[in-house]
Parts: C-alpha cells; sequence; structure tokens
C-alpha cells in the first residue's frame, strides 16, 4: 500500500481534484516503469511468523536494512514502518509483516531488474543474520489470520476496523496476501484512458499467469489464486473490474466521481491519523465532514484518498497494475516486461484493444469471478484465457523488440518475458505447480514451500 504524502494545499472545487489526475501525464519519452512487490517473511528455523517487535523482529529488520542502505526512516507513533531513499523508492511495510520495496520510476525493465538484484541482496544481508526469511507465495500458507502479526500502523488500525463491515475477506487481505504490481505512465488523458481499458480487460490474463497462492492454512484451498479470490469479497465500493472505464465518456472526471462516491478510511492532520471510515469526501471539501468540522480537504487528502481505492488497475498520476500474485524474481521481472511491452507501443496497444474489443461487460466479470479458481483454463468469448494469454504475449514480446531497450550484454527486453512464454506452453502455472508438488515430493504438507518457495 502507498506511502501518504504531504501537501497541504487546499482543494475546494471539484476541477482541481480532476486537474490532480492530469498533472501525472507525461511526455512519452519521459515514461518510466515503477516495480512494487511484497514478500512475505518468516523465520527460517520455526517457520513462524515474524512479528513487529523483539530483537529479530520487522523493526530490527527496518533498522538494519536502512544501514545497509542508508536509507531514511519512516515513523509512524514512533515506530520505523518503513524506509525512503532520496532517488526515489521506499520500504513499507503491510498489515501482516509482509516486506514492500516500492521501485523508484526506472527507465526499462533492465533498470527494474538490476534494482530488484539489488535490494535482495541489501534484504538478505539485514535478513540473514536474524534468520529470516522470505516465501515467494501470493499468500502465506500455513498461519491463520488470528496467529499472523499485526503491525503498528496507524492506518491499518483503521481499515482493520472498518473491513468486516464491508466485506468478509478483507482482514484476509490485508494480513496475509502478498503482490506484485505494476506502474504504469500515460501522455494524455485519451493515452490513460486506452491503457486503462486494455489492462483492465487483461488483468484476468495477469491473474491467471502469475497464479501463485493455493494453499491456506496449511492445505490447498481450491484456488490457482487465492489472494484474487480474497480480493472479490474485500469492499465492493473500492475494488473491482471499474466498468465505468468502459463507459462512452470516461476519463479523469468519471474516474474522480467514483473516488468521490467511495467512502474514505481516514484524515490526517500532522502525525495524527482520524477514523473517519464511511464518511464522504465531499462533506470534507465542503469543510462538513462530521468527525473533523471546519478542516476542509488537501492535496495530501486526496493523494491518501486516492491510495485507498483498490479496483484492478489504479489511476493515481500512473495506471497501476494489481492483478498478480507476486513470485520469484524471475515472475517479478516478467510482470514489468509483460505490461511494458503491451502498454508502452502503440502497436502493440492497439493489438491488445482489438483483442478484448469483443467482449461485454458481463464476459468481463465472469471472467474475472472464474479466473482466481481455473487460471489459463477460464473460458471468455468462446475461448480460453491460456489462448489470450499466448496472444497476448507475442503482442508485448513484439512491442518490446520495438522498443529496443537493450543491457549491457546487447539483449532486448524481451527476456524477461521467457518464464510466462513457458507456462502457457506448459498450460500449468506457478501454483499447479505447487500442487503437484504438494500431492507428490511435499507427500501433502506445506511446510517444504519454506525451503522451495522462497527468494
Amino acid at each position: 500500500m502507498a506511502r501518504d504524502t504531504s501537501d497541504t494545499t487546499p482543494l475546494t472545487r471539484r476541477a482541481e481534484l480532476i486537474a490532480w489526475f492530469a498533472a501525472g501525464e507525461k511526455p512519452r519519452e519521459s515514461f518510466a516503469i515503477g516495480t512494487e512487490h511484497e514478500k512475505i517473511p518468516f523465520y527460517r528455523e520455526t517457520h513462524a511468523p515474524v512479528p513487529y517487535a523483539g530483537e529479530t523482529g520487522i523493526r530490527a529488520l527496518l533498522e538494519g536494512l536502512a544501514r545497509e542502505t542508508g536509507w531514511a526512516p519512516i515513523l509512524d507513533a514512533g515506530n520505523v514502518i518503513g524506509l525512503a531513499a532520496e532517488a526515489g523508492g521506499a520500504i513499507s511495510i503491510e498489515p501482516g509483516g509482509q516486506f514492500e520495496l516500492s521501485g523508484a520510476p526506472l527507465p526499462d525493465v533492465h533498470a527494474t531488474v538490476r534494482e530488484l538484484g539489488e535490494h535482495l541482496s541489501a534484504t538478505a544481508r539485514a535478513a540473514d543474520p536474524l534468520g529470516i526469511g522470505f516465501l515467494d507465495l501470493g499468500m502465506s500458507p500455513k498461519w491463520t489470520r488470528e496467529e499472523t502479526p499485526v503491525m503498528p500502523k496507524s492506518r491499518y488500525k483503521i481499515m482493520a476496523g472498518y473491513m468486516p463491515k464491508v466485506g468478509s475477506l478483507g482482514l484476509d487481505m490485508m494480513l496475509r496476501t502478498a503482490t506484485v504490481q505494476v506502474n504504469v505512465d500515460f501522455c494524455s488523458e485519451a493515452d490513460m484512458v486506452r491503457k486503462m481499458r486494455a489492462s483492465l480487460a487483461l488483468q484476468p490474463v495477469a491473474t491467471a499467469l502469475f497464479a501463485n497462492s493455493p494453499f491456506t492454512d496449511g492445505r490447498p484451498n481450491g484456488f490457482l489464486s487465492r489472494r484474487s479470490e480474497i480480493w472479490r469479497d474485500t469492499d465492493a465500493d473500492r475494488t473491482g473490474m471499474l466498468p465505468e472505464a468502459f463507459e462512452s465518456g470516461f476519463g479523469y472526471e468519471t474516474y474522480v466521481d467514483w473516488l468521490l462516491d467511495m467512502p474514505m478510511y481516514f484524515v490526517k492532520r500532522g502525525d495524527t491519523y482520524h477514523d473517519v471510515s464511511g464518511a464522504s469526501f465531499r462533506d470534507l471539501m465542503a469543510g462538513k465532514l462530521a468527525q473533523l468540522p471546519g478542516e476542509y480537504a488537501t492535496v495530501s487528502d486526496w493523494a491518501n484518498h486516492a491510495s485507498t481505492a483498490f479496483p484492478e488497475v489504479r489511476l493515481k498520476r500512473f495506471l497501476e497494475m494489481r492483478g498478480a500474485d507476486v513470485g520469484g524474481p524471475e515472475m517479478i521481472a516478467a510482470q514489468a516486461a509483460f505490461w511494458t511491452g503491451l502498454l508502452y507501443d502503440e502497436v502493440a496497444l492497439d493489438g491488445a484493444l482489438d483483442l478484448v474489443k469483443g467482449w461485454s461487460a458481463a464476459e468481463r466479470e465472469a471472467v474475472r469471478a472464474t479466473v482466481p479458481r481455473l487460471g489459463l483454463a477460464t473460458p471468455v468469448a468462446g475461448r480460453s484465457i491460456g489462448a489470450v494469454a499466448a496472444e497476448a504475449l507475442a503482442l508485448a514480446r513484439a512491442g518490446l523488440q520495438r522498443r529496443g531497450r537493450r543491457d549491457a550484454s546487447g539483449r532486448d527486453e524481451t527476456i524477461y518475458l521467457q518464464p510466462l512464454e513457458a507456462i502457457v506452453a506448459a498450460g500449468r502455472s506457478r501454483a499447479e505447480e505447487r500442487l503437484a508438488d504438494y500431492e507428490g515430493a511435499w507427500q501433502r504438507s506445506v511446510e517444504p514451500t519454506f525451503a522451495d518457495c522462497v527468494f
């Protein structure tokens, strides 16, 4: 989840909210790639979750990583809850201790891979003396919700109180899941709309390709991506396939109205988070928020509110792809390459839009509902998501080839698509491979995940 921003510029008009999104537009030559990923920490010796406090807890891990990197601590009520780099990028902790890198905006996938390697090396140097390892699964495979430690972040306490009121699985989402997200830029409102529509429709393809959360509470859970299924019963007001994006006239204004209709979680003033869960941002703009009478909306409030929307593709001052379970380093790189190839090449983007243009709203919703369980076998418009994935990958490969961004060895970014092409060729996701291991070599136990499914 995003870091809170700090900008006390007042916002009094709806047009200013729209302009905030428009200010994210960049010239094409400045387009960057931002990659965020979460990983679930555990103690290597006991396979137990890692609490925040203690000599070998999450706080000690953050302090060790600060010494390794020189990044500055981020504090919440005196607790170290993250690290920030001067050049961009941050480390944060999710509600259940998931360790997240929010990468800096970088020019190509090669740079993303270098950043990831440097992060994993520094994290290992800080974690190894504490006996901490990290799972590369999209959901913790063993611990119950009650066994999972809760991190001391003020905004998470507010969210945890609100989640059970609007869905049955929101706490599971917060405490037990892990994802990888890719952020992409847009140069205009029209460009944003094209990318939003293509990536929203294809987000279930990413869910199928990256499915990697088949275990819960020590056994198979009946899904290939339980993480994705959990989001379907988290909070309908702020999640889902955003059908508004496919309606005529969609743009910044429509998205702003959707956010204004979405209930708030909190308002931050100074270092204090005020619980306003369920309240209206419109009331805050008018100075009529019952919990904080006389307080008016600021840019920070709007940015923070936008960060508490969780559709499958989220608009901020960039577009955030949200459909994938986390995997190992090669899968994180593959996620970045997949969306870069599709969305940063106009021919590939045209092809992606053509690929999904015949899907109805009902078909998009049906695919979203089915893909967590069936993965690549999910039917859509008379074919399978696996067949769609093969075409999408071919488009992404061609897009990356036309981009022509090469590393020091002269290789272009298509090298990072190979794990996905292997999955499509085999017709089997990482989740299905690990279910086969569970039934075979693992002898129906999830304990081997703590050795075989790690960074």
